[in-house]
């Protein structure tokens, strides 16, 4: 870990996918605190178009969304040649063993259990955007 936590997030481009607008407005909320750039989406759907828009440095996705759940989100995003690289961290209210491992199936890079801390959130930016 060393310094990594005192790495500077602020200008980088973060999305959060969640259809709970409580969860989207906590983490914009402490994210731009942070001084990062923060872009949210409702779903997987709404999501990709932004995402191929905006191009973000890191991406949270919720696992259970209506339409498009975070595991088929997650791999549309890194089976796209142009998005591969671009970190993507579940969002998941279970901490389930099954549920880890088919993120890592999918090409997640981390996951977080809800509800975050301030200090998970950050920390698992400045733990993938350095290396995106």
């Amino acid at each position: 870990m060393g310094d990594e936590r005192y790495l500077d997030v602020s200008g980088l481009k973060i999305m959060v996918i969640d259809d709970s607008k409580t969860i989207r407005r906590t983490a914009e909320i402490l994210l731009k605190k942070a001084g990062c750039e923060v872009l949210t989406a409702t779903d997987g759907f709404e999501a990709l178009a932004m995402i191929a828009d905006n191009l973000p440095d890191v991406i949270f996705v919720d696992i259970m969304m209506p339409r498009l759940d975070g595991y088929q989100t997650c791999a549309l995003i890194k089976n796209n040649q142009e998005f591969k690289r671009t970190p993507v961290i579940m969002l998941s209210s279970k901490d389930g063993l099954f549920d880890r491992a088919k993120g890592r199936i999918v090409g997640s890079e981390q996951y977080l259990t809800k509800p975050f801390t301030k200090d998970e959130l950050l920390g698992a930016i400045r733990r993938h955007a350095k290396a995106a």
